[in-house]
């Protein structure tokens, strides 16, 4: 069992930066690969970011240059730096651990993230 708690978000002006963290509990955390998605008002979940157990990460398109996934494997912790916000990043943004098919795939309860001026 995997418990995630996401914390960072906020309302924020264009061109500014914030940091999402997610703290997770309950199990062997270097083990999962964690992730970072977000739904945007009346859309679908989509990815933003993930990284693997041994530090390998990937990227929406429309997130690279401006975003940073990283881990700490020490605190239980992933997060994610997001620079250079533009409106069309306001979204619920919500952490998720992944281990493969033969494993529950885990949840966090999401942090709005608002872009405006």
């Amino acid at each position: 069992q995997v418990q995630l708690v996401e914390s960072g978000g906020g309302l924020v002006q264009p061109g500014g930066s914030l940091r999402l963290s997610c703290a997770a509990s309950g199990s062997i955390f270097k083990a999962y690969t964690m992730g970072w998605y977000r739904q945007g008002p009346g859309k679908q979940r989509v990815l933003v970011a993930t990284i693997t157990s041994g530090g390998s990460t990937n990227y929406a398109d429309s997130v690279k240059g401006r975003f940073t996934i990283s881990r700490d494997n020490a605190e239980n912790t992933v997060y994610l730096q997001m620079n250079s916000l533009k409106p069309e990043d306001t979204a619920v943004y919500y952490c998720n651990a992944n281990r493969g098919n033969y494993y529950p795939n885990y949840w966090g309860q999401g942090t709005q993230v608002t872009v405006s001026s």
